[in-house]
């Protein structure tokens, strides 16, 4: 083993995700110089086949930093939400054309996604195989003490951004996380079903938990079903047959029968934020900073949005100001309605939908019902998931 201390960097990222890599592609292109640390080996992620529902406004994000022609035909256009709940009346629709979007969102394969960002950032800039490993935020600077394949090195940094999910934070200094847990998991899978998709995206309601069907590909779908663990343990645990006709149950016949289900996994959901998410010199972005339900996929696009502002603000930043207290006061207020709007957003129709009291039922179907007929109530909807505001 060996110490070693590198010279200070203006700016460090840590993560080389989607969040971390949209940042650093971002201030590459208008020049500006970064060091990303990624823990994996380059490539390692392109094969990863976890679908991600992108909202309109990151599909913008991906044309202004010129990626999207590039991963375009890998991405299923949704043109249509369909709301629904089961055990009772009352649905609405959302639909691009009323909206002036060509479509309301995008799911995209996380290795698609990925595998267009590393082709587009010069590797110079990027350390593969780093694994952070303590994060130290100081009134001059933060320091990350970093493990890159058996050698260990602290770099110091005027803006330290980290972007990894949260590995890296541990019990930092001035970083104070709030965690509740739903008490339910998910279970994401693919199906395929008897009837085409349509680029239509169902959102259905359940007394145990919301679940999503995202168009992806020609004739599947990706499967988002949450519910109590027990419940998922139980499920998940079904042979595929038994598993297909409770899905069909569960979720009713508006795509004919499941006719097949890939690799079932499932994880616990829990809505996680940080009471501030700047320390001195230092920032924390997507799902380091805000870890919300899945409900409406909104917790990947205001990760994105959180690089994208970041971005723009040190881009518009003096280099002596770069993680100065005013620079990160600013960062705080740009991003703090929007990433709270989102969690409060999730929350809220995880609150409303997912319960069986009495009388409940007959009037979220009656909201539903209303929620067609009002064009102004769409319109906020719809803005809200496209742009998060």
């Amino acid at each position: 083993m060996q110490n070693i201390y590198k010279n200070s960097d203006n700016i460090v990222i840590v993560g080389g995700g989607p969040v971390g890599s949209v940042l650093a592609l971002a201030l590459q292109q208008q020049g500006v110089a970064f060091t990303l640390l990624e823990a994996r080996v380059k490539g390692a992620s392109h094969q990863d086949t976890r679908a991600l529902a992108l909202s309109y406004g990151s599909k913008l994000i991906f044309e202004k930093l010129g990626i999207w022609k590039s991963i375009e035909a890998k991405a299923t256009a949704i043109n249509t939400i369909h709301i629904s709940q089961r055990g009772g009346l009352g649905r609405t629709k959302l639909n691009a054309t009323e909206h002036n979007q060509p479509a309301l969102g995008y799911v995209l394969s996380y290795g698609a996604l990925t595998q267009a960002l590393d082709e587009a950032l010069d590797t110079m800039g990027v350390m593969y195989e780093t694994e952070a490993t303590e994060i130290s935020p100081d009134e001059s600077f933060a320091q990350v003490a970093i493990n890159q394949r058996g050698q260990f090195q602290t770099i110091s940094s005027t803006l330290l951004v980290v972007a990894d999910g949260g590995r890296s934070l541990g019990e930092t200094e001035g970083i104070e996380r709030k965690t509740r847990e739903y008490g339910h998991d998910a279970l994401v899978s693919k199906v395929r079903a008897e009837l085409p998709h349509s680029n239509i995206a169902y959102e259905r309601f359940t007394p145990q938990g919301p679940m999503a069907l995202l168009p992806n590909g020609e004739c599947d779908f990706s499967l988002v079903w949450t519910g109590l663990k027990a419940n998922t343990d139980e499920v998940l645990a079904l042979d595929e047959l038994t598993f297909l006709s409770q899905l069909h149950e569960a979720f009713g016949d508006r795509v004919g029968k499941f006719l097949s289900v890939e690799k079932r996994i499932s994880f616990p959901l829990k809505l996680s934020t940080l009471k501030s998410a700047t320390a001195p010199h230092l920032v924390v972005i997507g799902n380091a900073a805000q870890t919300m339900h899945p409900v409406a996929g909104q917790g990947f696009n205001v990760g994105l949005r959180d690089a994208w502002t970041l971005a723009d603000l040190i881009i518009s930043t003096p280099q002596n100001m770069l993680g100065s207290t005013e620079m990160l006061n600013s960062y705080s207020q740009q991003r703090k309605r929007n990433a709270r709007g989102g969690m409060i957003f999730t929350d809220l129709l995880v609150n409303i939908f997912s319960n069986d009291l009495i009388g409940v039922s007959s009037l979220r179907g009656a909201g539903l019902g209303a929620l067609e007929m009002m064009k102004p109530a769409k319109n906020y909807l719809v803005s809200k998931m496209s742009f998060g505001k």
